[in-house]
């Protein structure tokens, strides 16, 4: 639930869905509508953050929902002043034997600290800004900006739910293989600008 003062920013990568015009019809005001932004998830994320002047940045995907407690765990995680940010449980959307792997395999990505921005990051904005921000990647740019933030990271048990389209109808072994492959390379110092041509091919 939206408090007084707390913004929201949408930013347009050049979608062809119609997200701008339903914005649009919404006239909250409260949205700020930016629709002329570079593409890359890095670079959007990083123009909304700029846009916007509130003490705490959130940022989810646009085929993210969360629940409807979120906005309240995220104002009692940051009172801790030893924290810099955080995310949520995820959960994909859908019954397939994919969605149903994910599901199962998440909680343990925070074992190896493999915080996705699917996860509806939150960020005190004086640490991110202390950190550099979102950096201009295509993709991991969430994992680089986390590894640059000084204070803790916490985690919600509170759930958002993200879209399982990336690998509907697919076959999700040779996706996720992907998906690691492209993991493991970047912990091996491959640029996140090669990185994201080759997983653009998959989405």
């Amino acid at each position: 639930m939206l408090s007084a003062g707390d913004e929201i920013a949408v930013v347009d990568g050049g979608s062809t869905d119609r997200t701008c015009e339903i914005v649009r019809e919404l006239r909250l005001d409260a949205v700020q509508l930016i629709e002329r932004c570079k593409r890359g998830r890095g670079s959007q994320q990083a123009r909304g953050a700029a846009e916007t002047t509130a003490g705490i940045l959130w940022f989810v995907h646009a085929d993210t929902l969360p629940d409807s407690g979120c906005m309240e765990a995220i104002r009692k995680a940051l009172a801790d002043p030893t924290a810099a940010g955080g995310n949520f449980s995820l959960r994909f959307t859908g019954s397939s034997a994919g969605a149903r792997f994910l599901n199962r395999s998440y909680p343990w990505l925070r074992v190896l600290r493999l915080y996705y921005g699917d996860s509806a990051i939150f960020v005190r904005r004086a640490d991110y800004e202390s950190a550099g921000g979102f950096r201009d990647h295509p993709i991991f740019e969430d994992l680089d900006l986390i590894a640059r933030l000084r204070g803790r990271f916490l985690h919600s048990d509170l759930v958002v739910t993200t879209s399982s389209r990336r690998f509907e109808g697919r076959w999700f072994p040779g996706v996720y293989l992907h998906w690691t492959l492209l993991q493991i390379l970047y912990w091996a110092g491959v640029p996140p600008q090669v990185l994201g041509r080759w997983y653009a091919a998959i989405r």
